[in-house]
């Protein structure tokens, strides 16, 4: 940093009440987008990147929580098959694509190749240039289709994705998250860096532009990103349809087989104070 430079001060991390508040808020907003989706027929698709540790999951999980898994849904696709190596690049991730009246959240996405395959060479030289060449064409594609495409990318620094990492390796809970590829990582944080910064000269375009998420703060991050992914929906809340229960019918006769014949699940619960 040059002499006399100030660094920029980082806001502070949101506290858990009002973190708590505006997010049960934007998810009753997502409800009515989900809604909207739905009787319009639209189709929307919501692409997550970034570094590992960087809060994409975390983000993916408080989006879906309240939503329709049948209208909802999350890709999140593992290693291509010898098969699918040899299929155009694109073709899989097409196979994922909503229907009308479907959203879709890529976790991880065809930007695989802009980044862990090009960094860890994955990839050769001739396929990365390739799909950059390729996928703003693509994704123009996709937006002359109808589809409505949003893309983030969350952003995280080098110190907190280390302390993330180490949150993993200790807890138990999380370290099924903890990958061989994601501690190798860390050895290579220029180069994502530079890969980063080179897929967005290509892939930045006013189409399809990428949203950047600072993600140090994860509360922060879903309230920004959930907010902001909202706003960029000209979705409405449609009525629902109006719903009665009907009054319970008098009993016939139905008697029920001793509870001795079926096998009950153990009361764990009565032995905790």
């Amino acid at each position: 940093m040059a002499k006399g430079q100030q660094r920029t001060a980082k806001p502070e991390r949101l506290a858990k009440k009002p973190y708590e508040r505006e997010l049960l808020r934007l998810q009753q907003e997502l409800v009515k987008l989900q809604e909207w989706v739905r009787v319009e027929g639209a189709r929307l698709v919501v692409v997550f990147e970034g570094r590992d540790a960087a809060g994409k999951g975390g983000a993916i999980k408080r989006v879906t929580e309240y939503l329709n898994p049948r209208i909802a849904r999350v890709a999140a696709l593992p290693t291509p098959t010898e098969r699918q190596k040899t299929q155009w690049y694109f073709q899989r991730y097409v196979e994922q694509l909503p229907a009308a009246g479907e959203i879709v959240l890529f976790d991880r996405s065809w930007y695989n190749r802009a980044g862990v395959e090009r960094v860890m060479g994955f990839c050769s030289d001739e396929e990365y240039w390739q799909f950059l060449h390729q996928c703003p064409t693509f994704e123009q594609m996709l937006i002359e289709a109808g589809i409505l495409l949003r893309k983030y990318w969350f952003s995280v620094s080098d110190t907190e994705q280390e302390q993330r990492f180490r949150d993993r390796l200790e807890d138990p809970r999380k370290r099924w998250k903890l990958s061989p590829m994601d501690v190798e990582s860390i050895t290579h944080w220029e180069d994502y860096s530079r890969a980063k910064d080179e897929m967005f000269v290509y892939t930045d375009i006013p189409q399809s532009p990428w949203h950047v998420v600072e993600s140090d703060d994860k509360r922060r991050a879903r309230i920004n990103m959930i907010a902001h992914l909202l706003s960029t929906v000209p979705y409405h809340e449609v009525a629902p349809p109006r719903i009665e229960l009907p009054p319970r019918p008098a009993p016939h006769g139905y008697q029920r087989p001793p509870r001795d014949l079926q096998k009950y699940v153990p009361d764990h619960a009565a032995g905790l104070r």
